[in-house]
Protein backbone atom coordinates (compact mmCIF):
# COMPACT_ATOMS: atom_id res chain seq x y z
CA UNK A 1 0.00 0.00 0.00
CA UNK A 2 1.09 3.24 -0.62
CA UNK A 3 2.24 5.47 1.92
CA UNK A 4 0.95 9.47 1.90
CA UNK A 5 4.97 10.33 1.62
CA UNK A 6 4.38 8.43 -1.73
CA UNK A 7 0.93 9.37 -2.53
CA UNK A 8 2.31 13.33 -2.34
CA UNK A 9 5.44 12.51 -4.44
CA UNK A 10 3.30 10.62 -7.25
CA UNK A 11 0.77 13.71 -6.75
CA UNK A 12 3.56 16.30 -7.34
CA UNK A 13 5.27 14.42 -10.05
CA UNK A 14 1.64 14.45 -12.30
CA UNK A 15 1.59 18.19 -11.85
CA UNK A 16 4.67 19.35 -12.69
CA UNK A 17 6.11 16.93 -15.50
CA UNK A 18 5.36 16.04 -19.16
CA UNK A 19 2.95 13.62 -19.58
CA UNK A 20 3.31 10.15 -21.43
CA UNK A 21 1.97 11.26 -25.17
CA UNK A 22 2.25 7.26 -26.80
CA UNK A 23 -1.35 7.04 -26.18
CA UNK A 24 -2.02 9.44 -29.16
CA UNK A 25 -0.57 9.30 -33.00
CA UNK A 26 2.23 10.08 -34.12
CA UNK A 27 0.70 12.88 -35.71
CA UNK A 28 -1.27 14.14 -32.71
CA UNK A 29 2.09 13.95 -30.71
CA UNK A 30 3.72 15.64 -33.39
CA UNK A 31 1.29 18.76 -33.10
CA UNK A 32 0.98 18.89 -29.80
CA UNK A 33 4.49 19.01 -29.31
CA UNK A 34 4.19 21.58 -32.08
CA UNK A 35 1.66 23.58 -30.30
CA UNK A 36 3.70 23.13 -27.23
CA UNK A 37 6.69 24.91 -28.13
CA UNK A 38 5.03 27.76 -30.43
CA UNK A 39 2.62 29.11 -27.90
CA UNK A 40 5.42 29.08 -25.05
CA UNK A 41 8.31 30.82 -27.60
CA UNK A 42 5.11 33.06 -28.86
CA UNK A 43 4.45 34.10 -24.70
CA UNK A 44 7.80 33.97 -23.92
CA UNK A 45 9.01 36.46 -26.76
CA UNK A 46 5.67 39.11 -26.79
CA UNK A 47 5.64 38.71 -22.51
CA UNK A 48 9.45 40.42 -22.46
CA UNK A 49 8.85 43.43 -24.22
CA UNK A 50 5.66 44.40 -21.99
CA UNK A 51 6.10 47.20 -19.45
CA UNK A 52 4.19 46.21 -16.49
CA UNK A 53 2.58 48.10 -13.29
CA UNK A 54 1.35 47.15 -10.44
CA UNK A 55 -1.79 48.10 -8.18
CA UNK A 56 -2.26 46.26 -5.31
CA UNK A 57 0.72 44.23 -4.58
CA UNK A 58 -0.10 44.86 -0.77
CA UNK A 59 -3.58 42.51 -1.23
CA UNK A 60 -0.72 39.70 -2.34
CA UNK A 61 1.50 39.88 0.32
CA UNK A 62 -2.16 39.58 2.53
CA UNK A 63 -3.03 36.73 0.71
CA UNK A 64 0.43 35.49 1.73
CA UNK A 65 0.76 35.55 4.95
CA UNK A 66 0.79 33.45 8.24
CA UNK A 67 1.30 30.86 5.79
CA UNK A 68 -1.33 31.18 4.00
CA UNK A 69 -0.76 30.93 -0.39
CA UNK A 70 -2.98 32.22 -2.92
CA UNK A 71 -6.18 31.09 -5.45
CA UNK A 72 -5.31 33.35 -8.58
CA UNK A 73 -8.71 34.07 -9.83
CA UNK A 74 -9.00 36.08 -13.29
CA UNK A 75 -10.88 35.93 -16.66
CA UNK A 76 -10.26 33.38 -19.34
CA UNK A 77 -9.25 36.51 -21.91
CA UNK A 78 -6.26 37.52 -19.65
CA UNK A 79 -4.42 33.88 -20.03
CA UNK A 80 -1.77 34.99 -22.27
CA UNK A 81 -0.05 37.82 -20.02
CA UNK A 82 -1.19 36.20 -16.53
CA UNK A 83 0.35 32.99 -17.86
CA UNK A 84 3.77 35.21 -18.66
CA UNK A 85 3.46 37.94 -15.14
CA UNK A 86 2.80 34.72 -12.65
CA UNK A 87 5.61 32.49 -14.17
CA UNK A 88 8.06 30.35 -11.93
CA UNK A 89 5.96 30.10 -8.62
CA UNK A 90 4.58 26.30 -9.00
CA UNK A 91 1.07 27.91 -9.34
CA UNK A 92 -1.19 24.77 -10.37
CA UNK A 93 -4.16 25.55 -12.96
CA UNK A 94 -6.62 23.05 -14.18
CA UNK A 95 -6.40 22.15 -17.84
CA UNK A 96 -8.75 19.61 -19.68
CA UNK A 97 -8.44 16.03 -20.44
CA UNK A 98 -8.19 16.81 -24.51
CA UNK A 99 -6.12 17.54 -27.08
CA UNK A 100 -5.68 21.34 -26.35
CA UNK A 101 -5.59 20.31 -22.36
CA UNK A 102 -2.41 18.49 -23.79
CA UNK A 103 -0.59 20.93 -25.42
CA UNK A 104 -1.50 23.68 -22.99
CA UNK A 105 -0.32 21.53 -20.30
CA UNK A 106 3.05 20.85 -21.50
CA UNK A 107 3.54 24.90 -22.00
CA UNK A 108 2.28 26.32 -18.77
CA UNK A 109 4.45 24.24 -16.96
CA UNK A 110 7.82 25.44 -19.38
CA UNK A 111 6.81 28.51 -17.44
CA UNK A 112 7.07 27.07 -14.01
CA UNK A 113 3.23 26.01 -13.67
CA UNK A 114 1.61 22.70 -12.44
CA UNK A 115 -1.31 20.96 -14.78
CA UNK A 116 -4.26 19.55 -12.45
CA UNK A 117 -5.91 17.58 -15.71
CA UNK A 118 -9.75 18.34 -15.82
CA UNK A 119 -12.41 20.57 -16.92
CA UNK A 120 -15.81 21.62 -15.64
CA UNK A 121 -17.04 19.00 -18.76
CA UNK A 122 -14.03 16.46 -18.42
CA UNK A 123 -12.98 14.91 -14.92
CA UNK A 124 -13.39 18.42 -12.76
CA UNK A 125 -14.31 16.28 -9.76
CA UNK A 126 -10.63 14.57 -9.75
CA UNK A 127 -8.58 17.78 -10.60
CA UNK A 128 -10.17 19.49 -7.87
CA UNK A 129 -9.32 17.24 -5.62
CA UNK A 130 -5.93 17.40 -6.71
CA UNK A 131 -5.58 20.50 -6.52
CA UNK A 132 -6.62 21.06 -2.66
CA UNK A 133 -4.25 17.85 -2.06
CA UNK A 134 -1.51 20.30 -3.69
CA UNK A 135 -2.81 23.03 -1.83
CA UNK A 136 -2.39 21.33 1.67
CA UNK A 137 1.40 20.55 0.19
CA UNK A 138 2.17 24.60 -0.01
CA UNK A 139 0.91 24.91 -3.75
CA UNK A 140 -1.04 28.06 -4.77
CA UNK A 141 -3.59 27.22 -7.24
CA UNK A 142 -5.65 29.62 -9.93
CA UNK A 143 -8.55 29.40 -11.91
CA UNK A 144 -9.64 31.12 -14.78
CA UNK A 145 -13.07 31.66 -13.37
CA UNK A 146 -15.59 32.32 -16.50
CA UNK A 147 -13.69 29.19 -18.06
CA UNK A 148 -13.75 26.50 -19.56
CA UNK A 149 -16.82 27.71 -22.05
CA UNK A 150 -18.73 30.90 -20.76
CA UNK A 151 -20.30 32.97 -19.84
CA UNK A 152 -18.05 35.45 -20.59
CA UNK A 153 -16.90 37.45 -17.29
CA UNK A 154 -19.12 35.45 -14.99
CA UNK A 155 -18.01 33.92 -12.04
CA UNK A 156 -18.02 30.39 -11.06
CA UNK A 157 -17.73 29.05 -7.82
CA UNK A 158 -15.02 27.13 -8.47
CA UNK A 159 -12.71 29.29 -6.24
CA UNK A 160 -14.50 29.76 -3.78
CA UNK A 161 -15.34 25.81 -2.97
CA UNK A 162 -11.21 25.61 -3.59
CA UNK A 163 -11.37 28.36 -0.66
CA UNK A 164 -13.47 26.49 1.69
CA UNK A 165 -11.61 23.18 1.47
CA UNK A 166 -8.31 24.70 2.25
CA UNK A 167 -8.69 27.59 3.93
CA UNK A 168 -6.55 29.92 1.69
CA UNK A 169 -7.57 33.19 0.32
CA UNK A 170 -9.30 33.91 -3.05
CA UNK A 171 -6.94 36.99 -5.12
CA UNK A 172 -8.87 38.27 -7.82
CA UNK A 173 -6.64 40.13 -10.40
CA UNK A 174 -6.67 41.35 -13.84
CA UNK A 175 -3.76 42.45 -16.24
CA UNK A 176 -4.90 44.60 -18.67
CA UNK A 177 -3.11 45.53 -21.83
CA UNK A 178 -3.18 49.05 -23.55
CA UNK A 179 -2.86 47.38 -27.02
CA UNK A 180 -4.13 44.01 -27.43
CA UNK A 181 -5.40 41.87 -30.39
CA UNK A 182 -8.92 40.20 -30.07
CA UNK A 183 -9.42 36.95 -31.41
CA UNK A 184 -13.29 37.72 -32.71
CA UNK A 185 -14.40 34.14 -32.89
CA UNK A 186 -13.29 32.86 -29.40
CA UNK A 187 -16.11 32.77 -26.68
CA UNK A 188 -14.41 34.98 -24.45
CA UNK A 189 -12.61 37.48 -26.98
CA UNK A 190 -9.22 36.13 -26.36
CA UNK A 191 -6.67 38.89 -25.80
CA UNK A 192 -2.89 38.98 -27.41
CA UNK A 193 -0.86 41.61 -26.13
CA UNK A 194 1.36 43.75 -28.67
CA UNK A 195 4.85 43.92 -28.48
CA UNK A 196 5.58 46.64 -26.31
CA UNK A 197 2.67 47.45 -24.72
CA UNK A 198 2.27 48.33 -21.18
CA UNK A 199 0.08 46.68 -19.19
CA UNK A 200 -1.67 47.08 -15.44
CA UNK A 201 -2.33 44.34 -13.34
CA UNK A 202 -4.75 45.59 -10.76
CA UNK A 203 -4.95 43.06 -7.41
CA UNK A 204 -7.89 42.75 -5.11
CA UNK A 205 -7.69 42.36 -1.45
CA UNK A 206 -7.88 38.55 -0.48
CA UNK A 207 -11.81 37.02 0.12
CA UNK A 208 -11.56 34.00 3.15
CA UNK A 209 -13.94 31.79 2.93
CA UNK A 210 -15.46 29.70 5.77
CA UNK A 211 -14.87 26.00 6.54
CA UNK A 212 -18.17 25.84 7.60
CA UNK A 213 -19.33 28.28 5.18
CA UNK A 214 -22.92 26.71 4.01
CA UNK A 215 -24.84 27.45 0.31
CA UNK A 216 -26.19 30.61 0.77
CA UNK A 217 -22.60 32.10 1.93
CA UNK A 218 -20.78 30.22 -0.48
CA UNK A 219 -23.20 31.81 -3.04
CA UNK A 220 -22.50 35.18 -1.58
CA UNK A 221 -18.69 34.77 -1.44
CA UNK A 222 -19.13 34.16 -5.47
CA UNK A 223 -21.19 37.64 -5.61
CA UNK A 224 -17.90 39.04 -3.56
CA UNK A 225 -15.48 37.73 -6.25
CA UNK A 226 -17.63 38.46 -9.07
CA UNK A 227 -17.76 42.50 -8.12
CA UNK A 228 -14.54 42.28 -7.51
CA UNK A 229 -13.44 41.49 -10.46
CA UNK A 230 -15.85 43.67 -12.17
CA UNK A 231 -14.32 46.97 -10.02
CA UNK A 232 -10.90 46.01 -11.32
CA UNK A 233 -11.82 45.86 -14.83
CA UNK A 234 -13.45 49.10 -14.22
CA UNK A 235 -10.94 50.64 -12.75
CA UNK A 236 -8.12 49.15 -15.24
CA UNK A 237 -10.11 50.70 -17.94
CA UNK A 238 -9.58 54.09 -16.57
CA UNK A 239 -5.89 53.91 -16.81
CA UNK A 240 -5.37 53.88 -12.94
CA UNK A 241 -1.85 55.48 -12.04
CA UNK A 242 0.37 52.99 -10.75
CA UNK A 243 3.99 52.66 -9.49
CA UNK A 244 6.44 50.60 -11.89
CA UNK A 245 7.25 46.90 -10.80
CA UNK A 246 8.26 44.05 -13.16
CA UNK A 247 6.56 40.91 -12.46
Amino acid sequence: METKKGLRSANLARAYSFANLSPYSFKDRFLIRAADLAFFLLINLIGRTVNFKIEGWENWEAASRDGKIPIYTFWHNRVFLATYFWRRRRIVVMTSQSFDGEYIARFIKRFGYGAARGSSTRGATGAVVEMIRLMRAGYPTAFTIDGPKGPRYVAKMGAVLLAKKTGNPILPFTITADRFWEVKKSWDGFQVPKPFTRALVAIAAPIFVRADADETELNAKRDELQGALDELDQRSGKGVQVSPRQG
